[in-house]
Parts: C-alpha cells; sequence; structure tokens
C-alpha cells in the first residue's frame, strides 16, 4: 500500500519547510501574514498568468529568496458560497497533488478574510491523506516506473494554524473517519480470491484491537436461527457463510442503539442466472455496502463515538455449482416469510432480508440504516453521483439528505408505496424477489427489503453507482471510493451521538 504522509500541527508563524503553499482568495489576494516578499511575488505572477484565486485553482511559482522554501504553491480558495467540509477536502486533495514527491510541505493555513478554522485546517490535512491513497499491494517493484516506489504525495505536511491544541483535537476525529474510509476501500479493491466471507470475517474480527465487540456466526448458527433467505443464495459455493456483528458501546448502557446492515456478497457471479462476462471482475465490489458498514464501525470506535452502534454484515458468495439455488425456488427467510427466488442475480436483497430481520429482532435499534451495491437500475435512475435512498420514516430520510450534503456524500430520495408492493407478490410463495420486468427495479427492491424491517425506522442505501467505479475526484482517485462511511458517520454526529 502507498505510504499515507505525516500530518503535524504547527505554529502560524513557524518557518516553512519545503514546499510553502499559501491560500489565495478573490484576485489572488493573500493573508498579511503571507509577507510582503511573497504577496508582492505572487501578485505579479498572477497577472501574467491570469490567476483570479478561484477555488482549487493552482499557481506554482519560484520562492523569492528572502522566503526559505524551495518552491511556492498558490492554491485558490475563492467561491461564490461559503466552503463546505468537502470543499477542504478537495483543497487538501490537490494541494497533495501538486506536491507529489516533496519530501515536505507546510501550509500556511490562513486566508485574507481572516485565519483558517481549526476543523477546516482538519478537513485539509484529511483530503491529503485520502489522496495519498493507492490499493498498490499486489503491484510489484518490476512493474512501476524505475523499478521504484513512486510518491504518490508528500512525505510530511505541516500546517501552520493560528490554535495548534485545536486543529489537533480536531484531526484526531478527521484521521478516525479517514481510516473507517481507507478501510472501507481496501475491502472493496481486494480481490475475492482474497477475500472470501470467511476472510472478511477476519478482518472484521480484527476490529476488536480498536474497542469494538466483534461476534462472528457461522453457517451452523446460521441454520439454527433459519436465515434461509441468506443460506440459499451461499449454497452455491464451497466458502462458507457468514454474519458478523459489531458493537460499539459509547453511549449510555440504557440507550437503544442505532444500526447499520450491509450487503456482503464478496463476489457475485448471478448463480444460475448468470451475468455476461463483460466487466464481471467488478463484482469483486459487490460487498460495498458492507464495506461502509465496517468503515463506519471503525470510525465511530476511532473518535470514541458517544453512541452506542451497531454494525451487522452478511457474508456471502453468490457462486455456480451443482448445488446452487436454481430460479424457481422457494426459500423462507428468518422472518417466516416465503420468498420465489425467480431470478439468482437479486441475490443482495435475499441476504438483508435475513441480517435486516435479525438486527431488529435481536438489538431493537432506534433506526436501521442498510447499504448495498442492490441494483443496476439505480445507476441508469441516477449515475455515479448519488446513492439512491429509500425510506419509511421522513426524519430519518431528511437527515441523511443533509448528512449526504454536508459530507459530500450525496443520496437521492425514491419512493416506496404500496402501489409497488404489487409488482412483488409472489404466485407460489408469500414474495417473489424481482419485480416485473424492467420497471422499477431500484424501486421493487427497496420494497422487498421493506418487508423485513418490521415497521422499524429504516432507509436503504442502494449505493450501485457510488461505492465502486463511480468518477475520481480530488481526494479519491481509487476504484472503490468508500462511500457511505463520511456520511454515515456525519449523520451520527449530527443528530445521535451523547454531549
Amino acid at each position: 500500500m502507498a505510504s499515507l504522509p505525516s500530518i503535524e500541527f504547527v505554529a502560524k508563524d513557524a518557518p516553512a519547510k519545503g514546499v510553502l503553499v499559501v491560500l489565495a482568495g478573490k484576485d489572488a489576494g493573500l493573508a498579511a501574514g503571507a509577507g510582503d516578499a511573497v504577496r508582492s511575488l505572487v501578485s505579479r505572477a498572477a497577472g501574467i498568468a491570469k490567476f483570479k484565486g478561484k477555488h482549487l485553482a493552482t499557481l506554482d511559482v519560484l520562492a523569492p529568496a528572502d522566503v526559505d522554501a524551495d518552491r511556492l504553491l498558490v492554491v485558490g480558495t475563492h467561491a461564490d458560497k461559503p466552503l463546505t467540509d468537502e470543499d477542504w477536502l478537495k483543497l487538501g486533495g490537490i494541494i497533495a497533488a501538486k506536491t507529489k514527491g516533496a519530501s515536505e510541505v507546510t501550509i500556511h493555513c490562513e486566508r485574507a478574510d481572516g485565519d483558517v478554522s481549526a476543523a477546516e485546517a482538519a478537513m485539509l490535512a484529511a483530503g491529503a491523506s485520502l489522496r495519498a491513497y493507492d490499493f498498490d499491494l499486489y503491484k510489484t517493484k518490476s512493474s512501476r516506473k524505475n523499478g521504484e516506489d513512486e510518491p504518490k504525495v508528500a512525505s510530511k505536511i505541516a500546517l501552520a494554524v493560528a490554535d495548534v491544541a485545536a486543529a489537533m483535537d480536531a484531526y484526531a476525529v478527521q484521521e478516525a473517519i479517514a481510516a473507517g474510509t481507507m478501510l472501507a476501500r481496501d475491502l472493496v479493491n481486494e480481490p475475492a480470491n482474497v477475500l472470501g466471507p470467511v476472510e472478511f470475517a477476519d478482518r472484521i474480527a480484527a476490529l476488536s484491537q480498536q474497542g469494538i465487540d466483534v461476534e462472528i456466526l457461522g453457517e451452523a448458527q446460521l441454520r439454527e436461527l433459519k436465515m434461509g433467505a441468506l443460506l440459499g443464495v451461499a449454497q452455491g459455493s464451497p466458502r462458507p457463510p457468514r454474519l458478523a456483528i459489531m458493537r460499539w458501546n459509547g453511549g449510555p448502557d440504557d440507550e437503544a442503539p442505532i444500526a447499520f446492515v450491509g450487503k456482503g456478497v464478496v463476489f457475485d457471479t448471478g448463480g444460475i442466472s448468470i451475468k455476461p462476462a463483460g466487466s464481471m471482475d467488478e463484482m469483486k465490489g459487490d460487498m460495498g455496502g458492507a464495506a461502509a458498514v465496517v468503515g463506519v464501525m471503525r470510525a465511530l470506535a476511532g473518535r470514541s463515538a458517544k453512541v452506542n452502534a451497531i454494525g451487522i454484515v452478511g457474508l456471502v458468495e453468490n457462486s455456480v455449482d451443482g448445488n446452487a439455488q436454481r430460479p424457481g425456488d422457494i426459500v423462507t427467510a428468518m422472518s417466516g416469510t416465503t420468498i420465489e427466488v425467480l431470478n439468482t442475480d437479486a441475490e443482495g436483497r435475499l441476504v438483508l432480508a435475513d441480517a435486516l430481520w435479525y438486527c431488529q429482532d435481536r438489538f431493537k435499534p432506534k433506526f436501521m440504516v442498510n447499504l448495498a451495491t442492490l441494483t443496476g437500475a439505480i445507476i441508469v435512475a441516477l449515475g455515479n453521483q448519488h446513492a439512491g435512498l429509500f425510506s419509511n420514516n421522513d426524519e430519518l430520510s431528511d437527515r441523511l439528505l443533509a448528512a449526504g450534503i454536508g459530507a459530500g456524500e450525496k443520496v437521492w430520495r425514491l419512493p416506496l408505496a404500496p402501489e409497488y408492493d404489487k409488482m412483488i407478490e409472489g404466485k407460489f410463495a408469500d414474495i417473489k424477489n424481482i419485480g416485473g420486468g424492467r420497471a422499477a427495479g431500484a424501486i421493487t427492491a427497496a420494497q422487498f427489503l421493506q418487508r423485513f424491517v418490521n415497521d422499524v425506522p429504516w432507509a436503504h442505501l442502494d449505493v450501485a453507482g457510488t461505492a465502486m467505479g463511480s468518477p475520481a475526484n480530488e481526494y479519491n482517485q481509487s476504484w472503490a471510493s468508500g462511500f457511505g462511511v463520511r456520511l454515515l458517520d456525519r449523520l451520527v454526529s449530527d443528530h445521535y451521538q451523547a454531549g
């Protein structure tokens, strides 16, 4: 894996080392603290380059002789609206990209209109770390340029801030969230021959080192619980299923937990309803929902969030052999609901059916949010810019919408309605696992899941278009984005943690 930069915070009058980064506002205006020599040089260079200080624009110049820096990088911060948390992440990512290979970078965290806040500086630092992420675990040195590890970002980044202690405290939180995001990226990027259900469960078990209580249920236990829907998906693979339960107890002992549930199909051939060969390799990422749940649990523990949280992921491989379930099979879910399996490639909802029922039955949570790379239909509807949101609770839905905007992981609500229920009524069983044809595919999948939440406040996030293969941006250059970790952490921090 590519190494991450060392991050530190120093007093804003500390001497610069290596590359000096200054933040420009409207018309390339700099803070007085940048110094007369730097301000004069940037003013001249900006005029020649027509640099106006626009957000994320950069200007690279030689440092003045009387400034102890190797190079001067000017980064624009001017925008028509106040900068959001994601804007600061993007700034950090741009700075990391533009200072690639430097041994040291000093970022002067002051703008013409005042000091960058501790929270903003922390987001900027997190953006630099997230940009540094590179899943190169399986690349040998011979496949790299000149046979060496190419540095993706600077080795050391110092942020010169007005309040060092406050910035360090704020970064401790953002560092934990970034660690959770990168853990989710790791899990999605891993090949399926390395990360099967058992291996995935083993990685979750390692979270006990973070103070998370972990419980892993094996196949025999799942049979005792009568999880026929989940087990039906798993039966075509020689790799046994697992259900992983994570508990973070950071709130009052008597407080009901919040719950996150994830689809963890480590590889999806489609089963007997087999997928086309083209891009099937990407189905190693069909556990992106489970990865996000693991990542957010890691984030909550890492920042010692004052909340009781449950994370549950159903881990299976949807494969093909003589034991695989057939189209037309009928399975009985843990809830007792019977399901006609008309398409074995609509398997994620079967896994979630049992995981959701188990979660509400055992833990009685305040709410449940499930995440799943569930349907191609959601990509047709929303592309790769928003995840689909479905919910039986307006308050939870509104909070998720707001959290998505705040975290830069956007969701868009689609309808649930009794009329769609008719589309999944079974002919030979209670319900069937697909709707009628191509119409409303993402909605009928959500209607299916709603049958297993037992009226608990619930939201379903279809992340098929955002968890993997989504467009790269300033702080993510990875095929796996880690989508959902920042969104759910923001939901918790805004509404559900004590104090």
